[in-house]
């Protein structure tokens, strides 16, 4: 091990790297080519984990500081990376990489951003915007679409350009540093939650039931303009569109009907998934409990991986899309944040004995993006109950 690569108080300082990162390997090359042994067991977590939990970020960074500027973003995400990986046990190479992979992070608020909420910088929470066009919603359309590399995508594309200079010049704890992307050009949070960020959720809710043509028109507009900046981020950065392996989110669906979604929503990811993505291995994030859209979803959209980033009745979700469907899942981050080892454990084990196991299409995680402030025991019991309960009677070892 490199020296420096440890922090004072890493939990997994001591932990045979070499093993471990084996042992996943073979897991994950197994699930992938369907004959699992156990399920995967992950850990969502971005900056925020590190950005808001005192014990992680020990540079006492906040988070206007570091959207600000491209050089302490750099500087945070290589710190969180390294605090990553030596201390949250879970299914991924663990102890020094072989490089060190990072991207420009505008978190969840650029594609409001974009079409021009302004950006708020909270204590304590991670930046958000204000709804500003929630009095007149159709004031969005008064200036046309907004250009792929404006705002926050212009900023987007200056930080990359940054990272793309400074990564190849540096290493860290002896690493080379990989500059990616930023996703911020490449997918999107969903139309329906966009329209919630840019109008508020209670003009987008009430107008869908009382002029769902209105919002129609609005969606469209969203769905034009995210289908334009993706195309043009991929092709500057050589990503094929359409692609294989498409995911979307829409963590909003949570908030109307099942025939809301089947006529005014369904049309407008239709819409997107073909022009940014085949019919081969696409994906959908969900927080909330949107599973009432998941039936729908696999035989008009031809999603085949779900991201269900909240608890839901897993038992139920198996029963009603079959074993080929791959699902994350698990516990409430609240739960992982609050209870005891043993009360996690406990409830992992009830969320396996479900019959959400059946057919092995089942990655466990937390519901969704761990907590800052979750006990590290915690996520330790939660990795130790998904080993023992995950294991899958066929075998291919």
């Amino acid at each position: 091990m490199i020296e420096g690569s440890n922090r004072p108080g890493d939990r997994l300082a001591e932990m045979d790297f070499a093993a471990h990162n084996a042992e996943v390997d073979a897991m994950w090359r197994a699930f992938r080519a369907r004959s699992p042994y156990r399920i995967p067991i992950i850990l969502g977590t971005n900056t925020r984990y590190f950005m808001l939990d005192s014990g992680a970020n020990w540079m006492g960074i906040d988070f206007q500081s570091y959207s600000r500027s491209p050089a302490t973003m750099f500087e945070a995400q290589l710190e969180f990376m390294r605090w990553r990986k030596f201390n949250l046990l879970q299914d991924e190479a663990l102890g020094l990489p072989d490089e060190w992979a990072i991207a420009p992070d505008f978190q969840n608020y650029y594609e409001a951003a974009w079409f021009g909420c302004p950006v708020e910088y909270r204590s304590g929470e991670v930046p958000d915007t204000r709804p500003v066009f929630a009095d007149c919603p159709e004031r969005i359309m008064d200036s046309g679409l907004p250009g792929p590399l404006e705002g926050v995508m212009g900023q987007a594309l200056e930080y990359w350009q940054y990272y793309q200079d400074r990564a190849p010049r540096e290493t860290f704890l002896g690493r080379p540093i990989r500059a990616c992307a930023p996703g911020a050009g490449l997918g999107t949070d969903g139309p329906l939650t966009v329209a919630c960020n840019l109008f508020g959720p209670s003009f987008v809710c009430t107008e869908l039931a009382a002029d769902p043509d209105r919002v129609v028109r609005l969606l469209q507009f969203i769905a034009q303009a995210t289908i334009e900046r993706i195309g043009v981020w991929r092709k500057m950065v050589g990503i094929p569109m359409p692609n294989d392996g498409c995911w979307i989110a829409d963590d909003s669906l949570a908030l109307i009907s099942s025939s809301m979604y089947r006529k005014y929503v369904l049309p407008i990811h239709c819409q997107i998934y073909d022009a940014i993505g085949t019919r081969t291995g696409r994906g959908m994030h969900l927080c909330g409990d949107s599973t009432r859209h998941f039936r729908t979803m696999v035989t008009e959209l031809g999603v085949s991986s779900f991201d269900t980033g909240f608890p839901v009745d897993f038992g139920a979700l198996r029963a009603s899309l079959g074993p080929e469907i791959e699902i994350a899942g698990g516990p409430h981050v609240e739960l992982l944040r609050s209870a005891s080892p043993a009360e996690v454990r406990a409830e992992a084990e009830r969320i396996l004995r479900t019959g959400i196991l059946e057919g092995g299409r089942f990655i466990l995680r937390e519901g969704n993006n761990l907590a800052p402030g979750t006990p590290l025991a915690n996520t330790e019991a939660f990795y130790s109950a998904g080993r023992e309960f995950g294991k899958l009677k066929e075998t291919n070892s």
